[in-house]
């Protein structure tokens, strides 16, 4: 069979002829439903614990502080230059390492951190996803190299799924050069199906709705 054949025979089981031109695709629809914030938070927490994550809900930026102390108990991190960072106290509890630094350095400091804290863009409440815009202030090895991920997100920054996402990002190049959506823990299976966390990204994490 030839080419022309066989792409007559695609046209003929589409009901369309040759240099038919192409109809306008449909309108795009994006369906937001009304959901409250406290429903969203509920939501997001179920379906991060059922991925093997760790959701805490914080009523205060004490709490939302006391969360990390405990957990970085003994260890060491890096955290980005996120403002809520800044706003919640989490980069001058003593351990943290945080500030502007050269790529091999920040690689280095990445590599060798136990937990690497950072903010969050947005959440998605019905997958359990962390929505993460790379900036100056949210480098991406941060979130991706140290084996804990321990992310910060405000409550109002909670969407319903990726509808509510893609209207307020329509185009996402032109915020950032890179917009990473993390959902639990990192996983990978091999041909036998033998689930193994941790291999490409962190294989624990942390997320505080503050």
């Amino acid at each position: 069979m030839t080419r022309d054949e066989m792409l007559q025979n695609v046209r003929t089981a589409l009901g369309r002829s040759a240099g038919q031109p192409c109809t306008e695709p449909p309108a795009v629809r994006l369906l937001i439903p009304e959901v409250s914030v406290e429903e969203r938070i509920q939501k997001f927490s179920t379906a991060l614990d059922a991925l093997a994550g760790h959701a805490f809900r914080a009523h205060s930026p004490d709490e939302a502080r006391e969360y990390a102390v405990q957990l970085l108990a003994g260890k060491t991190a890096i955290a980005s230059n996120a403002p809520l960072l800044r706003e919640l106290g989490i980069t001058g509890i003593d351990g943290v390492r945080s500030g502007v630094y050269e790529r091999d350095e920040l690689r280095g400091l990445c590599a060798t951190a136990d937990i690497g804290i950072s903010g969050a863009d947005y959440a998605l409440a019905d997958t359990g996803s962390l929505v993460m815009l790379s900036s100056q202030e949210e480098a991406r090895l941060v979130s991706l190299l140290p084996p804990l991920h321990l992310a910060f997100v405000s409550k109002d920054r909670i969407l319903t799924g990726l509808d509510e996402l893609f209207t307020l990002l329509p185009i996402p190049a032109e915020k950032t050069s890179s917009m990473v959506l993390i959902t639990g823990p990192s996983r990978t299976a091999d041909i036998e199906q033998i689930l193994i966390r941790g291999v490409h990204g962190p294989g624990e994490v942390h997320v505080v709705v503050v």
